[in-house]
C-alpha cells in the first residue's frame, strides 16, 4: 500500500484492486448507466450532468457530478475502479513524500496530470487521470528508469493533490534566490527594465504567481509595494491571503514583465494603466484583468482572473433554492420587460446573468450585450464592450442595439439616468432586458431608479422583478463535520431545532484540511432574495413610498429575504452561521 504524508502524520494511501486494465472509451460510455444502477445518481441528474459536460466541451463526467456534490469522491472512485479494472488511489488530502514528487519534473506532471505517490528502486506508483496512457507511462519509465504501476485518479483530486506537492511559495522562494538582488526598485531605465522583464527567471516568477492563483482558485492577485517589498497576496473565496514577499529589489522587474504580456506601457509609471492577458492552465481557458496605479512605494497591479468554464455553471450549481429558481425562471422567459439583478462589487452579479443566458440562449433569437468589460466570452452571444474614447457608452451603445433587432438585451450596469432611461424604453417596447444595479437588497432598486429621475409609472411597467444576493462560503466538503447546536442558538438564527424525520437538527463546520489549506471553507455560493413585482408593491411604487415599506410588503407578498435563505443554507450544512454573520448580518447591523 503506498504512503504519503499528511501536515503531521503519514498516513496510507488507500490503493484498491487489480491492474487489469480495460477500455477507458467503454467505460465513459457505461459510467453514468452503472451510476444510475446502483442508485448514486437519478436518470435526470446524469442527463443534468452530461448537459453541463456539452457546454464544457468535454470534460469528465465522474468529476462534474462529484463536483456538484452528488456523487462522493471516494463511491466514484470505486465504481471507476469497476469499471476499468485499474487500481483507484483515493489522493484527497493527500500530499506526496516531497523526495517521491520530485522524481519527475514539475512540468511533466502539471502538463501530463499525473503524480508519483510511492516509489522504490525497481518500481513508482503513478497516480493518472488517465492510467492507459500508454506515451505517459513511457516517458515516466525513460525518466526514472523504474517500471510504472499506473493508478487511477479523480482529475480534482489530483491536481488538488499536485498543487500541495509543489506549493507556490517554494517555487517562488527558489527563482528569487536564482535571481538574486539586482538594482533598485525604481531606478532603472526603460531598457533596462524591458531587458529584466524579459530574463527567464522573472518569467518563471511571474508564471509561478500566476499558475499559483489559478491552482488555489483565486479571484484576484494583488501585487503590493511595501517599505520592505513587494507583498503578493491571492484572494480566495473572497477573503485575501498574503503568499509571500518578494524583495524589493525584484520589485519594479515583476510589474513590469506583468505589463508587457498585458500589453500595458512599461515606461509609464506615473499613471492608471489597464490591460488584458489571456491563458491556459492545465486545459482551462483563463483571462486576466490587471490594473496598475502608482503608490508612495511604486507601482501596484492588480489581476482579476476569469475562469471562461465558470460560465457553464447552471442556475442550481450557482445556490437558487428550489422555489427561488422557480420564480427566477419565470421572470427570465418572460417576453418583454426588465430583470434586474443587485448587489455590491463582487457578490456574483455577472455569473447569475451569464448562467441564465445560457439557459434561454437558442439558435431562434438575437442576444446582445453591452458591458464594462466583457469578463466572458458567451457562444452565440453578441457582445459589446464600452469605450469612452471612441464614445461608445452604456447609453449610446444600448441605442445602437435598439437598432440590431435585439430579442433579449443584457446591460452590464445602469449607472445614470440616460442609460436607466434607455434600458426602461428598450423593455417597453418589447425586449427582454436584464441589468445590473448596485443597491444592498432587491426592494431598493425601485427606490434607487426614482433617485436616478425615472418616473414611478416607468419603473412599474417597466420592472417584472428584482433579485438581490451575496456569496457566502461553503463548509469544505473534505473535512465538514456536524454538530449539535444550542437550541436556543437555533431559535435565534430561525433555524427549526428538529428536523422533519424529527430528529435534532445539526449544524456544519470544517475541520480544516490540506483541500481548504486549514481554513474549513471551500468554494462559494449564492444566496438570493426574488422580488417579483405585485401589484402591491407597483402602488406603493407609484406612491413613492419607502424601500423598507416595499420590503415588508414584498415579504408579505412571498418573498423571502436573503437573511432567511442564508439561514436556510445553514440549516442544510452548505454554509456557517459565522459567515453568515460576517457577510449579512454586519451588513444589516
Amino acid at each position: 500500500m503506498a504512503k504519503g504524508h499528511n501536515n503531521s502524520n503519514s498516513h496510507d494511501i488507500a490503493v484498491t484492486g487489480s491492474n487489469l486494465p480495460r477500455p477507458l472509451r467503454q467505460t465513459r460510455r457505461r459510467l453514468g448507466e452503472r451510476l444510475v444502477e446502483t442508485g448514486l445518481i437519478t436518470l435526470a441528474q446524469l442527463t443534468d450532468a452530461l448537459e453541463v459536460q456539452a457546454k464544457q466541451g468535454g470534460g469528465y463526467l465522474g468529476q462534474i457530478l462529484v463536483d456538484q456534490g452528488i456523487v462522493p469522491s471516494r463511491e466514484m472512485g470505486k465504481i471507476l475502479q469497476e469499471l476499468t479494472g485499474v487500481a483507484y488511489v483515493d489522493l484527497a488530502g493527500f500530499e506526496a513524500d516531497p523526495a517521491t514528487a520530485r522524481l519527475l519534473p514539475e512540468n511533466l506532471i502539471r502538463e501530463r496530470k499525473i503524480l508519483p505517490v510511492r516509489a522504490d528502486d525497481k518500481t513508482i506508483w503513478l497516480a493518472m487521470e488517465d492510467p492507459l496512457d500508454l506515451d505517459v507511462i513511457d516517458a515516466v519509465h525513460l525518466q526514472t528508469n523504474r517500471s510504472v504501476n499506473p493508478l487511477l485518479a479523480l482529475p480534482g483530486d489530483l491536481t488538488a493533490a499536485i498543487n500541495r506537492s509543489f506549493d507556490v511559495r517554494d517555487r517562488a522562494n527558489e527563482l528569487i534566490r536564482e535571481i538574486g538582488g539586482l538594482g533598485d526598485a525604481e531606478a532603472e531605465s526603460e531598457k533596462d527594465l524591458l531587458d529584466r522583464a524579459e530574463d527567464a527567471p522573472i518569467v518563471r516568477l511571474v508564471n509561478t504567481i500566476v499558475d499559483g492563483a489559478f491552482e488555489t482558485s483565486a479571484s484576484d492577485i494583488h501585487l503590493e509595494p511595501q517599505e520592505d517589498g513587494l507583498r503578493v497576496r491571492y484572494r480566495v473565496d473572497g477573503v485575501l491571503y498574503e503568499q509571500m514577499v518578494l524583495p524589493r529589489a525584484n520589485q519594479a522587474a515583476v510589474v513590469s514583465r506583468i505589463k508587457v504580456i498585458a500589453g500595458m506601457d512599461i515606461a509609464e509609471r506615473r499613471r492608471p494603466q489597464d490591460g488584458r492577458i489571456s491563458r491556459r492552465h492545465q486545459g482551462h481557458s483563463f483571462d486576466l484583468r490587471v490594473s496598475t496605479m502608482p503608490t508612495v512605494h511604486g507601482e501596484k497591479a492588480v489581476l482579476r482572473v476569469l475562469d471562461k468554464s465558470a460560465m457553464s455553471v447552471s442556475l442550481e450549481q450557482i445556490g437558487f433554492l428550489p422555489d427561488e429558481l422557480q420564480v427566477w425562471t419565470h421572470l427570465i422567459t418572460r417576453p418583454y420587460g426588465m430583470v434586474l439583478v443587485t448587489g455590491p462589487t463582487g457578490s456574483g452579479k455577472s455569473t447569475t446573468l451569464y448562467s441564465s443566458l445560457n439557459k434561454i440562449n437558442d439558435p431562434g433569437k438575437n442576444i446582445a450585450t453591452i458591458e464594462d468589460p466583457v469578463e466572458y466570452r458567451l457562444k452565440g452571444v453578441n457582445q459589446t464592450q464600452v469605450n469612452a474614447r471612441a464614445g461608445v457608452s452604456f447609453a449610446a451603445g444600448l441605442r445602437t442595439l435598439m437598432r440590431q433587432d435585439p430579442d433579449i438585451i443584457l446591460v452590464g450596469e445602469i449607472r445614470d439616468q440616460e442609460t436607466a432611461e434607455v434600458a426602461i424604453n428598450a423593455a417597453l417596447t418589447g425586449h427582454l432586458v436584464f441589468a445590473t444595479l448596485h443597491t444592498n437588497d432587491a426592494p431598493s432598486a425601485m427606490t434607487r431608479l426614482d433617485n436616478m429621475g425615472i418616473e414611478p409609472f416607468l419603473i412599474t411597467s417597466s420592472i417584472l422583478g428584482v433579485v438581490g444576493q451575496r456569496l457566502l462560503r461553503k463548509v469544505c466538503d473534505k473535512c465538514k463535520e456536524w454538530y449539535d447546536a444550542d437550541s436556543s442558538f437555533l431559535a435565534s438564527l430561525e433555524i427549526p431545532v428538529t428536523r422533519k424525520d424529527g430528529a435534532p437538527t445539526q449544524l456544519a463546520r470544517g475541520k480544516g484540511c490540506p483541500e481548504c489549506s486549514g481554513k474549513g471553507y471551500r468554494g462559494r455560493v449564492a444566496v438570493f432574495e426574488v422580488m417579483t413585482v405585485t401589484d402591491t408593491v407597483r402602488a406603493m411604487v407609484l406612491r413613492r413610498e419607502s424601500s423598507t415599506t416595499v420590503k415588508d410588503q414584498a415579504i408579505a407578498d412571498g418573498m423571502r429575504p436573503m437573511r432567511s435563505s442564508a439561514m436556510l443554507k445553514v440549516g442544510m450544512g452548505i454554509t456557517t452561521p459565522d459567515e453568515v454573520a460576517r457577510v449579512i448580518l454586519a451588513e444589516e447591523d
